[in-house]
């Protein structure tokens, strides 16, 4: 019998049967498989009832339905079942067929699997697959990367499932080599992170500054939605702040304050530190979900620890305006910081990547969607060289327009004990990169005072070293030349 199947998907969690469902309304023919094969008996008996999925009780018995070159989706728990499952694939597959892995793979796991299965003669893929549930089911942002050659087999199912911007355009291209795909989706999250840490600054310094009510935040968040900071993470603040548990009571204000990671952020701040890249806010992002991790702690603490009372006086409505100034302004930063890393990374990687093309893949389905990445798909077609985002014209004037209202916030929230750690590192940031001289001079000097680190000179030639005897009594010999 023929093989009609299109494209074979292994996984059967949310995000498996959303994407088998999507590509079915696509007009695709997919196989459906899971290691636990009940569930495949299950999903076509429930969600996939009337549709043309197929379900399959074995690896052999899935990869026997699929059209050549055969193409195998992995929709697994990221880590050791990815390396399991392409070793059970591999002895049933052929030359020039294709592996994808669409989980969230850590992108040095993805540059090896890449050479190991083009090694076997096959092709790999590893893909980021953003917007969750909703996002998976009608229309998710897809970042590619992993074998070239096998873009072409996949890039007509890729692109008519994925989410479309305003004019049409898919929010899914290639993205690059080997690991791109899952480091830009990696990067990605570390900026979800940002965005959220910096949305929950502003709400804090609502409730417990200004006692607003979670109504009141409600409709704050509701009007900047329909300006600037129009994105999914504002328009879904807006809904969860307004929504009411059983008893007519805020939901919100019952929830535990400790947040949850399942480790992309962790990974991104790792990565920014082996490449020299600060990404300070996302940094703090993820610190303060280990902070807010630290409950009881924190709930001890709170009956000893003292400092300012957190109310603030004034005009209401004015502060809450410089609220909005400090989020636009810091979410610009992480944006700058996140685009910085990715170049940094296409450099050390050998990556071309297409930094408007990206912004665009952002633009629909993914959790940071919003209105404000056509602003930096904009920056990049205008120049493509961009080397950061604050040089560009529309940038630096958002923060200039911003500016007093930023700072305003941030000594605020200090003068009342009010934490912003995302608001105040961004802040540091923009004054740091714009600062001509910073005094890292001294701490230069003090490295070469204890350890003979050495150090270069502003009258001299960039790349001479020089080191003082600083004591009188220690030697003229260096420990090396410094890195910076």
């Amino acid at each position: 019998m023929e093989p009609t199947a299109d494209i074979a998907l292994i996984g059967l969690a949310v995000m498996g049967q959303n994407l088998i469902l999507n590509m079915n309304d696509h007009g695709f023919v997919v196989v459906a498989y899971n290691r636990t094969v009940s569930k495949v008996d299950e999903f076509l008996n429930k969600e996939a009832k009337g549709t043309k999925v197929i379900g399959a009780h074995s690896i052999p018995e899935m990869v026997a339905q699929l059209k050549r070159p055969r193409r195998v989706m992995l929709m697994v728990k990221a880590g050791p079942p990815v390396d399991e499952f392409i070793e059970q694939l591999l002895p049933h597959l052929e030359k020039g067929d294709i592996i994808i892995d669409g989980g969230n793979s850590l992108f040095q796991d993805t540059i090896r699997r890449t050479k190991y299965v083009e090694s076997k003669g096959l092709l790999y893929i590893g893909t980021g697959v953003s917007g969750g549930e909703d996002g998976a089911r009608h229309g998710p942002s897809i970042m590619p990367g992993g074998s070239p050659p096998a873009w072409p087999h996949v890039k007509n199912i890729f692109q008519s499932i994925a989410a479309k911007v305003e004019d049409g355009t898919p929010c899914c291209d290639w993205v690059g080599e080997d690991g791109a795909g899952h480091y830009v989706k990696m990067v990605h999250n570390g900026i979800e992170y940002g965005d959220m840490e910096l949305i929950s600054e502003a709400y804090q310094l609502m409730k417990e500054g200004l006692g607003m009510t979670a109504d009141e935040m409600s409709a704050v968040f509701a009007e900047w939605n329909k300006g600037e900071l129009d994105s999914y993470l504002i328009q879904i603040t807006a809904d969860i702040l307004k929504f009411k548990d059983t008893d007519g009571q805020p939901l919100v204000d019952k929830i535990l304050d400790a947040a949850g990671q399942k480790g992309t952020g962790k990974w991104t701040v790792i990565s920014s530190m082996d490449l020299g890249i600060p990404i300070t806010l996302i940094a703090e992002a993820v610190y303060s979900r280990c902070v807010s991790a630290l409950k009881d702690e924190r709930v001890a603490a709170a009956k000893k620890l003292k400092g300012p009372r957190p109310k603030i006086s004034g005009d209401r409505a004015k502060f809450t305006e410089a609220v909005r100034h400090a989020l636009y302004a810091s979410k610009i930063i992480s944006y700058t910081q996140g685009y910085m890393l990715m170049r940094a990374a296409a450099q050390e990687y050998h990556w071309n990547l297409n930094y408007g093309g990206i912004a665009l893949m952002w633009r629909g389905g993914c959790i940071i969607r919003s209105r404000f990445l056509g602003k930096i798909k904009e920056a990049f077609d205008k120049n493509s060289k961009l080397t950061n985002l604050l040089l560009d014209n529309f940038f630096r004037q958002a923060i200039k327009e911003s500016q007093r209202g930023w700072r305003n916030v941030v000594a605020m929230a200090a003068k009342k004990g009010l934490p912003t750690p995302a608001f105040a590192t961004a802040l540091n940031f923009y004054d740091s990169y714009r600062c001509a001289r910073l005094p890292a001079n001294l701490v230069q000097a003090q490295r070469d005072y204890f350890g003979a680190h050495t150090y270069e000179r502003i009258d001299k030639p960039r790349g001479e070293y020089f080191h003082t005897n600083w004591t009188g009594h220690g030697g003229d010999v260096s420990s090396g030349s410094y890195n910076a």
